[in-house]
């Protein structure tokens, strides 16, 4: 299987969030293909042991693996993540700002869930491209800036504002971010914006230990990242059991439509447009050119 030339044997990659879920798969992918691998994570036994994991499926063995404890909220956690790597494995091409919580919130809930989602969600993933990209234009080589955004910040339904503000948030940066790197002389690192599906991982287990049937594995997730990063998509947009493509793009585009049709926000939750909404969903899918 070809891979996207950042991901060559020896090239560095960083992860946040890679203690479990889809930043483990994805530093147990890059390890197999005999990169050097970073694991960033709060520090504890469950980074230790995905450091471990991943240790063990890299051709280099553990030299070339290394778990950094870091917290993505803080921006000098962040800058120590960036020396320390450099310090270990020199330049950086890969970095996956994955890191994220889903503690729950309300609009008018408690100041603690908002600040914490954000801190995480949106401003870990806003630093660590600031405060990383410099130096990886800087060394000329191919890389890849992959941000870890969500349906819930393109289509925003009801339940959890401070996720979708986060996650729209980072979708809205990453596209600054990869339009300002495309127009940069002879800049090669390029952003994209990974957006999984329904994924089993411990943010959306609910304390369940079998995978439910709609639900990808991380794993699954990571090869089609990889998939589509072959093809240099910006907008990973992954399917899952549950939802294929078609149906994803049609509730993007309906979200899209509350805008330009001047109906009420999250319209596809209103009662009133519940039968237009089925309607569209029934519907072939409009071409645009």
């Amino acid at each position: 299987m070809m891979n996207h030339p950042a991901f060559a044997n020896n090239h560095v990659a960083v992860i946040t969030g890679a203690a479990s879920g889809i930043g483990l798969a994805a530093a147990k992918r890059f390890a197999g293909l005999g990169m050097s691998v970073i694991l960033a994570d709060l520090g504890g036994e469950k980074l230790d042991r995905a450091t471990r994991e991943t240790a063990a499926l890299s051709p280099h063995g553990g030299e070339r693996v290394a778990g950094i404890a870091a917290d993505v909220a803080s921006i000098d956690s962040l800058r120590a993540l960036e020396r320390e790597t450099v310090s270990r494995f020199g330049r950086i091409h890969v970095l996956m700002n994955n890191a994220g919580i889903q503690p729950g919130s309300a609009i008018f809930g408690a100041q603690d869930a908002w600040e914490s989602v954000l801190g995480v969600n949106l401003w870990g993933v806003v630093n660590g491209s600031r405060i990383f990209a410099p130096g990886m234009i800087a060394h000329g080589d191919t890389g890849l800036i992959i941000n870890t955004g969500s349906k819930q910040g393109i289509t925003t339904p009801p339940g959890d504002p401070a996720y979708n503000v986060a996650k729209a948030g980072v979708k809205t940066f990453t596209e600054s971010l990869q339009h300002d790197l495309r127009n940069r002389p002879d800049c090669k690192i390029s952003a994209h914006l990974l957006i999984p599906g329904f994924v089993f991982t411990g943010l959306t287990s609910n304390g369940r230990t079998e995978r439910p049937a709609g639900a990808w594995t991380p794993q699954e997730t990571i090869d089609f990242m990889m998939q589509r990063l072959e093809e240099d998509d910006f907008y990973i947009l992954c399917p899952d059991n549950e939802v294929d493509r078609a149906t994803d793009e049609k509730r993007i585009l309906w979200a899209a439509g509350d805008i330009a049709e001047n109906r009420p926000p999250l319209s596809r939750w209103h009662s009133q447009y519940a039968e237009a909404f089925k309607r569209f969903l029934a519907r072939d899918r409009p071409k645009i050119h």
